[in-house]
């Protein structure tokens, strides 16, 4: 298997046990990476507390409040030690790659139901945007459709992404990734369900020159 284009890449498609092995290559790397920070940050004598990886952290990068407080105690030097740097460095790039590998398996199985891979945008980047500014709207019964809209998409996507079958035949998006199910069904017929006339019936020549004779074979 190509794991360049596998992980990485957001055209065709996968399977849904390639889905599911996707999201276990991604814990695996959250659990390496999160053992290195842990690691370089004991080296410089500063252990952290907890190391977490969240692929709704990259909704951080646009949050502007985030952003402030960020630059904020960078000015302060509260995080401007070579520990700090090291883990922020690796952990954003960790959530990052995390986030990109996700969203192109979930593009690919979404090819696979025969559906845009713009998908992701109700399945994974609204519900992702609602929980990061959540806290900030307004505390109003009116908001209520609003997060059982999002509940509802994200049980959709999940759904979708991890549980249902492909397409069993060539879609717009390419072949069937399972090779046995590469055509449209047909309708299939027993042949033990007919009459095989031809090989029921038999003309056999007469030995006295009289007309041929037709006799049906019995048992054939």
């Amino acid at each position: 298997m190509d794991w360049v284009w596998f992980l990485f890449a957001f055209d065709g498609r996968i399977n849904r046990a390639k889905a599911w092995l996707a999201l276990l290559v991604i814990l695996c790397w959250m659990i390496f990476i999160a053992g290195i920070l842990l690691f370089i940050d004991g080296m410089f004598g500063n252990p952290v507390k907890s190391v977490h990886f969240n692929l709704n952290d990259v909704f951080a990068f646009v949050d502007p409040a985030v952003l402030h407080v960020a630059i904020a105690r960078l000015r302060e030097g509260k995080e401007a030690s070579p520990a700090h740097l090291v883990v922020t460095f690796f952990h954003t790039a960790g959530t990052l790659l995390f986030a990109w590998v996700y969203l192109a398996t979930s593009v690919k199985r979404l090819h696979d139901r025969n559906r845009s891979g713009w998908w992701v945008v109700p399945f994974f980047v609204a519900p992702g945007l609602y929980a990061q500014f959540a806290d900030r709207l307004p505390d109003s019964t009116l908001m209520f459709p609003l997060a059982l809209t999002i509940f509802a998409l994200m049980i959709w996507g999940f759904v979708e992404i991890y549980c249902l079958k492909g397409t069993r035949w060539t879609n717009q998006f390419g072949p069937n990734p399972l090779p046995k199910e590469q055509t449209r069904p047909r309708s299939s017929r027993s042949s033990s369900a007919g009459w095989d006339q031809t090989s029921s019936i038999e003309l056999v020549p007469h030995s006295a020159g009289s007309p041929a004779n037709m006799h049906v074979k019995r048992g054939a």
